[in-house]
C-alpha cells in the first residue's frame, strides 16, 4: 500500500517562507498530476496548486506569483515553495497523486487516487 507522507509545515510570521514536500512511501505508474490542496479552518478545500506528467502548472489566484509547486519524476515526490506568506495562508495542506489506468504485462492497474494526511501551515505573528 503506497502512502503520501507530507512534511515542512509549521508556524511562520507573515511575509516567511515554507517549503511543503510530499513523498511517496512506493513505487508509483502512470502519474497523471501531483496536487497540493489546502483547507482553512470553518472553509472547504482549495485547490493550490497543481503540476501535471509533461510539467504544465496552475495555481489558484491567491498564491499566484507567490507559490511554486515542482516535482521529482525519479523520486515521485512533489514539493511547494511557498514565499510571501499571509494569514490568509493558514491552513492543513494536502498532497494528491492521481495515477491513470495502465497494462503491466497481462496485469491490469486501475486509476488510483492517493492523499496525504496533512501537515498544517500557520502564519501568524
Amino acid at each position: 500500500q503506497v502512502k503520501l507522507v507530507e512534511s515542512g509545515g509549521g508556524l511562520v510570521q507573515p511575509g516567511g517562507s515554507l517549503r511543503l514536500s510530499c513523498a511517496a512511501s512506493g513505487s508509483i505508474f502512470s502519474i497523471n498530476a501531483m496536487v497540493w490542496y489546502r483547507r482553512a479552518p470553518g472553509k472547504q478545500r482549495e485547490l493550490v496548486a497543481a503540476i501535471t506528467s509533461g510539467g504544465s502548472t496552475n495555481y489558484t489566484d491567491s498564491v499566484k506569483g507567490r507559490f511554486t509547486i515542482s516535482r521529482d519524476n525519479a523520486k515521485n515526490t512533489v514539493d511547494l515553495q511557498m514565499n510571501s506568506l499571509k494569514p490568509e495562508d493558514t491552513a492543513v495542506y494536502y498532497c494528491y497523486i492521481g495515477t491513470a489506468p495502465y497494462f503491466s504485462g497481462n496485469s491490469y492497474y486501475p486509476a488510483r487516487s492517493l492523499w496525504g494526511q496533512g501537515t498544517e501551515v500557520t502564519v501568524s505573528s
